[in-house]
């Protein structure tokens, strides 16, 4: 495609002003801002004009906006390029005004088209409304976030105005590297177990008359112990998308939490730790709780495997009545705590988000986001501190969740 020299914005901006009658009053689009149309225009509005300066509303001026604002009279000059703009495109505020839009904003899409002259936004289907946010390019390949709003005094009138967003990509370019991040750890800690299924089971193929049945059953006890992991890694990269997305189903059933901690103790004792390690409390007058099984099972999962993981001395597990939520609703509070190092004071904020590990001992860094994802999606809380013998103490608290047709 062929792009021709001159945009039909620099082509209007040639255009000179009509002359003002005297004692004309102003024209209506002279008093509209970059979000409304003359009918909706405050009274506090001033012109927006290269030698007025910038409009501004209820005291708010454009400099004060987080975000790059750019605005283009009916014919196609610039009479409003606030300071996040001038910051963004590294051109002065004082350079870009009255310019022609596309000679201020020389923009270009990912495949090296002048975006001006490729959107037309003075001359195209007099129904267009603007333009979508979208990646485009600045000179030297700076990548900026771009959307345009077209100013119409009636539905299919001439453009009064172009109104301009800029953003950075910094915030998109974070969430691109947490999302990279994310896809490598999974698939550093989903080598191991692989190589080491892969390597047993072709091991068993290849030579499976020469190992006794002792060393037969130690090497699918492994292959079995290993496709657990995977599976379990499978279920949290699950868990984090339906969390992000807010689509974690919750399928409340009366929940015994006395016999899930006893099955969990039981798990950790039959691999190897001591029994004495784990203190059970539980507090008379228990409400019933309604909560999905399943998902009490992950949280006290990855609570004890933290505290057996990452601390000492014994773990207690304390059950009691509470109250969940700013209505106080009945609740049931649950408490872990260990007698470990604990967590540091600076890093007990950024314990609940995504990678973060509170020593080199493994793990993906993941099981603590997706607790507090399951907690809040049953409208509970949970929070972090210091046990009172000097480890970590995690307390979540939910709602008894009692069905409507219970109560």
């Amino acid at each position: 495609m062929t792009v021709g020299t001159d945009s039909p914005a620099q082509a209007r901006s040639a255009a000179p002003h009509a002359p003002e009658q005297p004692g004309a009053a102003p024209a209506a689009a002279d008093t509209e801002g970059p979000d409304t149309t003359a009918s909706t225009a405050g009274p506090d509005a001033t012109a927006p004009t290269a030698d007025a300066g910038p409009v501004t509303f209820a005291g708010v001026h454009p400099d004060d906006l987080p975000d790059g604002l750019v605005i283009a009279d009916e014919t196609g000059r610039v009479v409003c390029f606030n300071a996040a703009a001038g910051r963004i495109t590294a051109v002065p505020a004082d350079r870009a005004l009255g310019l022609p839009l596309d000679q201020a904003l020389p923009l270009e899409d990912l495949k090296g088209r002048r975006w001006w002259a490729l959107t037309d936004p003075y001359g195209g289907l007099a129904t267009r409304r603007g333009q979508p946010e979208r990646n485009l390019l600045l000179p030297g390949g700076r990548e900026v976030l771009v959307s345009a709003r077209y100013v119409r005094e009636h539905p299919t009138g001439p453009v009064r105005r172009v109104v301009v967003s800029l953003r950075g990509t910094d915030a998109r370019r974070r969430t691109e590297r947490s999302h990279a991040e994310l896809i490598a750890t999974v698939a550093h800690e989903l080598r191991s177990p692989l190589t080491s299924v892969k390597g047993f089971t072709a091991t068993l193929l290849d030579k499976w008359e020469r190992f006794t049945d002792e060393q037969k059953r130690l090497m699918l006890e492994t292959v079995d112990a290993d496709a657990g992991r995977i599976k379990r890694l499978i279920a949290e990269l699950l868990d984090i998308s339906r969390i992000d997305s807010g689509r974690l189903e919750v399928r409340r059933q009366p929940v015994d939490l006395a016999a899930a901690i006893g099955r969990h103790i039981q798990v950790h004792t039959t691999g190897g730790q001591s029994p004495d390690r784990f203190f059970v409390r539980i507090r008379p007058g228990l409400p019933a709780l309604w909560a999905d099984p399943d998902k009490i099972d992950q949280i006290l999962g990855n609570l004890l495997e933290n505290a057996v993981r990452h601390g000492d001395g014994t773990v207690t597990i304390e059950v009691a009545p509470g109250t969940a939520g700013d209505d106080g609703e009945e609740g049931t509070e649950v408490t872990v705590s260990d007698e470990g190092p604990g967590i540091p004071e600076a890093s007990m904020s950024r314990v609940f988000t995504r990678f973060w590990r509170g020593s080199k001992r493994g793990g993906t860094g993941l099981g603590l986001y997706i607790v507090k994802g399951i907690v809040e999606a049953h409208g509970g809380t949970i929070t972090v501190g210091r046990g009172p013998r000097g480890g970590a103490e995690f307390r979540f608290t939910l709602p008894v969740g009692t069905p409507a047709h219970l109560i």
